[in-house]
Formats: structure tokens, sequence, C-alpha cells
């Protein structure tokens, strides 16, 4: 796995993109920049092994370079679902099939590329969305929302992880902070954090978690709830 260095000089040119510069490090920079990452994807795991519901389509929007839908394909073998990873990135879309072929078990994983706020999902009894609609315009995700509510049958199930805030000032200070000391942790600089951080500033924007809560039940979703949070990053289901 080679190392996230994209700002170790401090340098940012131009907003953050998921260019192929992003893609040869994004699975360093997941490990390294999202707290629990391993931990939540255990979690998603046996939520998906207890109720995804059997001979449907498991989708994964905003997929990336597709660790978190190899994951599921390798640890859940005996579930009867097929498996698809859909991303807008070309860079992305083609590190996740180069793994694949390393790392799938069986030929029910495919990678889509395509624009997640369009493409069809066809046959879609659950769909994951991890740490993607923060990257989305917000006004645009309203309407994302409802549309995979729509995609999905009566009991179908959407799971979701997102960065998110606090609108206690208090609060949402001290999640910032704990924030930088676990980069810290995992290696990087105050000159990589700064740069990375201005580089997202436009493009990355949370949500509370009460505003996603209340996102996804505008949607029509009957109930979402929690099933992870460390600090400012939670992870959700949403019950159609």
């Amino acid at each position: 796995m080679k190392q996230d260095r994209l700002y170790r000089n401090g340098t940012v040119n131009g907003d953050f993109t998921f260019n192929e510069q992003v893609a040869e490090v994004f699975d360093d920079m997941l490990n390294r920049s999202i707290p629990f990452y391993a931990e939540v994807i255990d979690s998603m795991a046996e939520v998906v092994r207890r109720l995804a519901p059997a001979g449907t389509t498991l989708y994964d929007l905003g997929c990336s370079t597709g660790t978190t839908l190899l994951e599921l394909v390798n640890r859940l073998p005996e579930l009867d679902l097929d498996y698809v990873g859909i991303d807008n990135a070309p860079a992305m879309i083609a590190k996740a099939r180069r793994k694949a072929k390393l790392f799938a078990r069986g030929g029910r994983v495919r990678f889509i590329e395509g624009d997640i706020t369009t493409v069809d999902l066809p046959d879609a009894g659950l769909i994951l969305c991890n740490y993607t609609m923060q990257f989305l315009r917000p006004l645009t995700r309203p309407g994302f929302a409802r549309r995979l509510h729509d995609a999905l049958p009566e009991g179908g199930l959407c799971i979701f992880s997102e960065k998110v805030i606090s609108h206690e000032p208090r609060l949402n200070r001290a999640f910032i902070e704990l924030y930088h000391r676990f980069k810290l942790q995992q290696g990087y600089s105050e000159l990589e954090i700064a740069a990375k951080r201005e580089a997202l500033e436009n493009v990355l924007i949370p949500c509370s978690t009460r505003e996603n809560i209340e996102l996804f039940e505008g949607a029509g979703f009957r109930r979402v709830e929690t099933f992870f949070q460390w600090f400012n990053f939670a992870s959700f289901i949403a019950f159609r």
C-alpha cells in the first residue's frame, strides 16, 4: 500500500479531486484519515449478514477503490447477493477493478464508472454510501436521498457514513481538536493536515448527525439509526 504523502510540502494545487495521484494512495489515506475505518467495515459486514434481503444486489455508491465492497464480498461468501460498485472517478474505478482481480472470490462483483446521482440501480436490496454525500452539493442531497429510497423495495436498507459537525460551538471545536490529534497520531504532519484541510474546504461539506437523520427521514425512510460514532464521524442505517 503506497503511503499518502500528497501534501507533505504543504502545497495546495487547487481543490481536492479524485485523480490518479489520489487513487494511488487512497487506501492509505482512508486508513489514516477515518477513525476506526476497519471497525466500521466490520460492523457493516455484521449488519449485512443479518439484514440484507437475499437474492438482491448490494450497491456501493461512491465506491472509490472498492475496499469496502471487496471486504464484504470476501467476508460474506454465504450470502446470495450480487455486488456492484459505482464511482464517477475513472482512476478510482480502474484501481477497484485491478484489486477485484487480485482479491475477490467469485465473479459476483463488478465496478461501474458512472454518476451515482443518475445511474440506474436495478434489483437493489441494500445500498452503501460511505463518506460520499459529504462531497455532494447540499442542495442536491434531498433529491439524492429520495432517489435511494425509491430504488429500494419495502424492507430494503441504506447504510451510510459521513463526517459530521456539531452546532454546539464548544463541542464542535472539541471534535476538530480531537480529529487533529488523531491525524497527528497517524503520522501526518501539521503542514500536511493544514494543506489537506485547505484543499477540502470547498469540497467536503458535512452536516450534523441530526441533519443526516432528518435528510433520510424526509426522503421517506421509515426509521434511521446510528450504529457507530466517533466524535465527528458517524455511520447510519436507514430502513425503507
